[in-house]
Formats: C-alpha cells, structure tokens, sequence
C-alpha cells in the first residue's frame, strides 16, 4: 500500500516516523506547508493520504480521486471546528476521544473511520504524547485491516472556532469571577507550542504562564 502523510505538527510527524520505521507499507512524508503541492501527491498516486494535523484546506482534486483520512483530536461530531483541545479542555471535558475520518467538502463531517479514547488530563506535552500513541495505533489498526466508515450523526453535531491569541488574556474579572479549576485549566490548555496565557501588566507588557498547579 502507497501511503502519503501531510502534516507539520510535531505529535502528526512522530505518528508519520513510527509508519516509516515500523510498517510494510510505502510511505511518502509531506512535513511542512511550504513542501507541499497537490501535484506531488497526485504523481505519487496513493492509496490513502493521511491530512494529521493539518490547518489549511484540501484541494477537492485529492479528497475526490484519493481516500484522504484526517484525525481530529475530539469524539466527533462533538467539537467540530478549530482548537478541539482547547475548546474541550475549557469547558471542564476530560474524556474524549481521537477520530479519524474521511474529508470531504464539509470540515469534520465526513465518515468515522476509528476512534479511540484520549484523556484530556496534564500538561499539553503529556496530552500529545498520548495522541501520539493513539493516533499511530489506529493508523497502523485502518491501514492493515481495512476501514467501515460510519456516518456521523449530524444532530449531535457541536461546533467551536479556533482561538485566537486574544483570547490567552487572563483578564482581571476572570481572576475575580472564574473558579480556581477554569484558570488552572486556561492555563495547561496554552502551554508551548501554543500563544501561552498570560496577565497583562500596568505597563502594557505581557506576563506569560506556562505552567501552573492547582491547590487548596
């Protein structure tokens, strides 16, 4: 099987590496944004493409002519749309889910091909690591046996935009109306790569908090 892997995430090319290390197949890695046309995978003539990770919009010509998978970090349909981590974390979810699913002309609405369960609890660094490892096992899973896709259930259908880094502000009424638990949890949800949270200061500089615990 000819697989091609698009992606620039640090935890969708940790999943690319493992399928180059330790699977049969032939694998073609696209790392980066700038490295990738639609004319290399079209010359390349996969089997399936893997969009991991993945920010900008796929050219109806791959998603049409090649079974083109993407994994969205959420029990899909819940948390349709950008920052799926972000948004579930913030609102208290601990339990979720790591789905792949077919592209198509909607985002985050096609066929579920796998899912599988994904703890939203620690740090943003433990968090990747465990999808990582998630990711990778349901690849390798769809890629030896096969897919059944499933169609979503629209009506359960939840969607939220992605963050802008405005939003890492922890404002003064948050400090004064938000509950310990919401701030520690803005908090860990924006540790690096992210736009981390951050306070404001008198003279218009701003206070970065990359990590934080949760006490009495």
């Amino acid at each position: 099987m000819r697989v091609a892997c698009v992606g620039y995430r640090a935890w969708a090319l940790r999943i690319y590496e493992h399928l180059l290390i330790n699977t049969e197949h032939e694998v073609l890695v696209i790392g980066s944004k700038e490295k990738y046309d639609k004319k290399i995978i079209m010359d390349y003539n996969p089997d399936v493409v893997l969009f991991y990770g993945w920010s900008w919009k796929i050219e109806p010509e791959i998603f049409k002519n090649y079974k083109s998978i993407m994994l969205h970090p959420s029990p899909l349909p819940e948390f349709r749309g950008g920052s799926p981590i972000q948004n579930q974390i913030i609102r208290g979810v601990v339990n979720s889910k790591v789905t792949l699913f077919v592209i198509g002309e909607e985002y985050d609405a096609g066929d579920v091909v796998a899912q599988g369960p994904l703890s939203l609890s620690g740090t943003i660094t433990e968090i990747f690591d465990r999808l990582t490892k998630i990711g990778t096992s349901l690849t390798v899973k769809i890629l030896r046996e096969g897919m059944q896709p499933e169609k979503q259930d629209d009506s359960k259908a939840t969607y939220f935009s992605r963050r802008k880094p405005e939003q890492s502000e922890i404002s003064l009424d948050e400090i004064k109306n938000q509950t310990g638990e919401h701030l520690y949890n803005k908090i860990r949800m924006l540790g690096d790569p992210y736009p981390n949270a951050f306070i404001r200061t008198s003279d218009g500089k701003k206070l970065l908090i990359k990590l934080a615990e949760l006490g009495e």
